[in-house]
Parts: C-alpha cells; structure tokens; sequence
C-alpha cells in the first residue's frame, strides 16, 4: 500500500494553489454516495490547473487519481490516501454542421440535450446515463446498441508526461467499456463528437422513448452506478451481447442482500445503496453475484465499475 508523505500546508498551496481541498469526503461525489475521504482534493475547472495539479503530484510523489462524475465509481470506506482530481473543464458548443465539443466535466445527458436541441443525431443511445463526458469516453459508455467511441471524433488530453495532445478517435483505443486512455493514465480535457444532421423532432423522440424504458427498468432516485458488471460477447445476442442481468436473475441475484446494499428489484445486474449501505456491503454482495453466476454459468462476470482505494 503506498502511503502519502505528510507534506507542509505552505508547500501543498505552492504546488496546487488555494482550492485544494484536504480529507474531502468522497462519498458526497459518488452515485453510490459511499466511500471514504481522499487525503487530498482538487476540482480543476481548466486545462492549466489540471497540468499543475499533475506536475505538483509528480514532483511532490503524490499518488493521484482523475475521476469524472463519480457515477461509475466505488471508493473504500478508508477512503484514498492520495490526491483526487476531479476534471471540472465545462462547455458545450457546435462547431461545425455536424460536430459539437464538449469539455470533459460536462455531465452526459447535458451532451445529449444539446445534440437533440441542434438537431444531431447519434446521441440518444447515451439518454439516462450519469456521469460526466469524460468518464464516458475513459470507459466507452454505452447503452441500446451504441456507444460514446463511436461518436468521438477527436480528444483533447494531458498525458502521463503532462502534455497537451489533440488526439484522434483511433488513439483512444476504444473496446467494449473500455479505452487505452484508462491504463495510459491521461486525463480527458474535452472532446469532439461526429454526429449526422437529423430531425430535431424525431431525434427527441428517441430520447424521450430511451427515458421511458430506462425509468422502467433503473433505480430514478436510487443510489447505484447502473450496471455493475459487464454484458458478455455473443454473437448470437442482439447487439452481439448476452446481457449479464439475465444471467443473474437466472442466479437467483433479485434475492441477494448484504447490510445496506441489495440488487434492484427490476434489473438484476444493478446494485443500490439502500440508504445504509458501505463500500464493502457493495464489493461483498457484487463478489457473490459473480460467484453465484459462475458457479451456474462457467461464466466469470467483469465490473464495468472503477475502485479506488483498498478494498
């Protein structure tokens, strides 16, 4: 486990400046509203504090994680002992006939909504889902048969060196829930989405239609990440996907409870905080679930969430 040096306040504001938050609770800026806080914490609302906060973290050796919306994120009940920086870069505009750039801390269905109000069309796949344009693109969100790397055209990112690069679709290295970003350590400023002239009207319908089946099948006001666990390949499923919320409901996981955390009671693949729950009532109850379906199924379940911390 690597532990943070203790580090003079005087040195801390040097190297990150006055917004630095210490021992900020993480739990208020999660879906899951668990976790413990992070030893350090720092929001960046631009390109410039997001390449200081990472030099200082290297010069300082400082551990650091970037995190987006938080909506797809699990953090220990002890928290990180570390720095959490929070990409906070806004905005949304159009900036061709058919391309629109978002900053990374703009939150998804924002996107979604300016797409529809411009009459863009490929977007909707993303209607409903939490979490910010940047964590969508690190981890390929994706939902009816779509997904955010197939509309991403360029990235604007700072590397592990702390660079400024514009990058294009295909240094993404986009794959099911996945991106090379995630493993390179880069940290998503903004991005560029291709999208295809449409009808503002019927683009708005298929928003609206994707709303009225995910209020059916999700929590509206409950405390989850969504689907905690991948769906499997399968060609012979629609979308080549065989979905991991049928397997386990066939598991018996509508069933399954550990102290304050329990599966939803209409999507099998979903975890919720009941109001009661830690971080380590989810990982235990999402550990069962993944032994119960391979123990029926031969079939080893992969999180589509992130963990931070020791769990």
């Amino acid at each position: 486990m690597t532990v943070t040096p203790d580090i003079p306040l005087a040195t801390l504001i040097e190297g990150f400046g006055t917004n630095l938050e210490i021992g900020k609770s993480m739990a208020q800026l999660t879906s899951f509203r668990t976790g413990g806080p992070a030893r350090y914490f720092l929001a960046a609302e631009s390109v410039d504090e997001v390449v200081r906060a990472l030099e200082a973290a290297r010069r300082l050796d400082i551990p650091f994680f970037v995190m987006g919306g938080g909506s797809n994120l699990l953090v220990s009940d002890e928290g990180f002992d570390g720095l959490v920086i929070k990409i906070d870069v806004r905005g949304l505009a159009k900036v061709s006939a058919t391309d629109i750039e978002a900053g990374a801390g703009e939150a998804l269905e924002a996107l979604v909504d300016f797409a529809t109000v411009n009459a863009l069309a490929g977007m909707e796949f993303a209607a409903g889902i939490w979490g910010s344009v940047g964590g969508a693109i690190c981890g390929n969100a994706g939902a009816y048969g779509g997904d955010t790397g197939s509309v991403v055209a360029e990235v604007t990112l700072v590397d592990a060196d702390g660079k400024i690069k514009r990058v294009p679709r295909e240094h993404c290295g986009f794959t099911y829930r996945n991106s090379r970003l995630r493993a390179s350590r880069a940290s998503i400023i903004s991005a560029r989405f291709h999208l295809e002239p449409g009808d503002r009207a019927g683009i708005q319908k298929r928003v609206d239609g994707i709303l009225a089946d995910r209020k059916q099948k999700h929590p509206t006001n409950g405390l989850s990440a969504g689907c905690f666990f991948k769906n499997i390949p399968d060609p012979r499923e629609p979308h080549g996907k065989l979905p991991a919320g049928r397997l386990l409901d066939q598991a018996g996981a509508k069933n399954m409870q550990v102290g304050g955390a329990k599966v939803f009671d209409r999507h099998a693949n979903i975890i919720v905080n009941t109001g009661s729950a830690t971080s380590k009532d989810i990982r235990q109850l999402a550990d069962i679930l993944k032994q119960k379906v391979k123990e029926q199924f031969g079939v080893e379940l992969q999180e589509e969430i992130q963990q931070l911390g020791e769990f």
